[in-house]
């Protein structure tokens, strides 16, 4: 069994529950390591006071904040700790609300919640068809690794999952950033067919489906190098549609996607009556 990375208690009304925060998720990642141009030689970085020269060990670092005019308040790690608000390691569940109703954006990471022992295991169970029942998500902070975390609790008829979240004011406002949005789309014409495009290409979500070809062409770059082998992709560029070709656009795109819809279709329906006919033998 995996590690918890957090321990805890869920706390809503009178009720704690005793829990495991666990990694949800894993990335695809592909180790590199530094080396100067031309040679095989190594980059390290070192922790160096920029004043001696000299390297600094890890436990003799201090952090410090900028006030203004070169000056820094130095503050130690045990005062940041004293300061740190649920000390007594809990998700204190503040409401619930509808899950529906929390946009995807405040998303920033998803983690597994499992009961810390088998004594607690029916109040965890209780609280999980809860949530699934009610289609609600408990809206609580915690702190770990020294830093606080707005976060989300909610069932996906399982194991309780937490999202940790962004706090409101991190969120930037799209208007401040990009300047300029457009306020209207085209005609009725082309925003009926764009309409078209979308339901043309709908389909069930199927996560399995999707993989990450970039790491699979790293991997096969570095394999190739190491068999005194050269590598070369070619891919178009995007080019972007002119507004006045956008309604044929729409329309060739239409057809196209209806037409590998249909031979989806065809290809799934072939599928299940095979499995229906070696099943029936």
């Amino acid at each position: 069994m995996a590690r918890a990375i957090w321990t805890g208690y869920i706390n809503f009304g009178l009720v704690s529950v005793p829990v495991g925060l666990y990694s949800a998720t894993q990335e695809h990642e592909i180790d590199f390591h530094q080396f100067q141009k031309g040679t095989s030689d190594r980059i390290r970085y070192k922790r160096v006071n920029e004043r001696t020269g000299r390297e600094v060990p890890y436990e003799k670092i201090v952090k410090g904040h900028d006030v203004g005019g070169g000056e820094y308040v130095i503050v130690e790690p045990d005062e940041l700790d004293d300061i740190a608000p649920g000390k007594s390691r809990s998700l204190e569940i503040d409401t619930f609300v509808d899950l529906d109703d929390i946009d995807p954006m405040h998303f920033q990471k998803s983690y597994y919640l499992a009961p810390s022992d088998s004594d607690n295991a029916s109040s965890y169970a209780l609280l999980r068809d809860a949530l699934a029942k009610t289609n609600r998500a408990g809206i609580a902070k915690f702190v770990m690794r020294g830093e606080e975390y707005l976060a989300t609790i909610r069932s996906d008829g399982r194991v309780l999952v937490l999202e940790t979240m962004f706090f409101a004011d991190e969120i930037r406002d799209p208007d401040e950033e990009l300047g300029d949005l457009p306020r209207k789309s085209g005609a009725g014409k082309q925003l009926s067919m764009a309409v078209d495009l979308i339901e043309a290409m709908s389909g069930e979500w199927k996560p399995a489906a999707y993989k990450d070809t970039y790491t699979e062409r790293v991997k096969e770059l570095v394999k190739t190098k190491h068999q005194g082998k050269e590598v070369v992709y070619s891919e178009e560029e995007p080019q972007a549609t002119n507004p006045t070709d956008l309604v044929a656009a729409l329309r060739a795109s239409v057809e196209e996607a209806r037409k590998s819809r249909s031979s989806r279709t065809k290809k799934t329906a072939k599928k299940k009556t095979a499995a229906r006919k070696k099943k029936a033998a």
